[in-house]
């Protein structure tokens, strides 16, 4: 049998490659062990979609498994509107549609386009503010872009030595105390610039 990506796997390697590591380590905790408040929000909101209760409607489907053979990725997709042919990912606030919000309903398009539904529509929602956001699909250049994230996922290796990180996500991430990045490279940046603050004031 084939093995897949999983799309969340691909949401952690978009994120940070080293996130898939202590994502898989964590797999086996209590999530509310180490989520943070915005997480676990985001949980809590989430549940309606997981439990498949958000709508009793047969013209909506929730939480479907999909696969996509050509690129080798499955996973699941939130909310799938079948009179509209609409696709719509939800999540807990969005301040901004960031390159890899878009990967993420471009691969849930690919999957089910390849299980024999139309896509005409592709959405998010953010569930804090109720707001909508309509993104489009991928042109021709973006599509080439996505597949070369997937050769990359493919062939990253977890150990090279070199690594480097935007450190506003290295301050979101819920894996930073473990990670070895943050602490011998973040931390002690965030703690210089600290102590040249108070150098100044004093």
């Amino acid at each position: 049998m084939q093995n897949y990506i999983k799309l969340s796997t691909l949401n952690d390697f978009i994120f940070c490659p080293k996130s898939i590591y202590y994502h898989n380590l964590y797999d086996s905790y209590e999530k509310k062990l180490y989520q943070e408040e915005a997480q676990i929000a985001w949980s809590i909101a989430h549940e309606s979609i997981d439990n498949k209760t958000y709508s009793t409607s047969k013209n909506v489907l929730q939480s479907l498994d999909v696969y996509c053979e050509k690129y080798g990725i499955a996973g699941k997709i939130d909310q799938f509107f079948t009179q509209e042919w609409k696709l719509v990912e939800r999540k807990n606030k969005i301040e901004k549609i960031y390159l890899w919000y878009k990967y993420q309903l471009w691969w849930q398009m690919f999957c089910l386009e390849e299980m024999w539904y139309e896509v005409r529509s592709l959405e998010f929602y953010s569930m804090q503010d109720n707001k909508k956001y309509r993104i489009y699909k991928p042109n021709i250049k973006e599509l080439l872009a996505f597949e070369e994230m997937l050769e990359r996922y493919r062939k990253y290796d977890m150990l090279q030595k070199y690594f480097q990180q935007n450190t506003q996500k290295c301050l979101k991430c819920i894996y930073r105390e473990l990670c070895d990045y943050f602490i011998w490279e973040v931390y002690p940046q965030m703690q210089l610039f600290s102590d040249n603050e108070n150098t100044k004031t004093n």
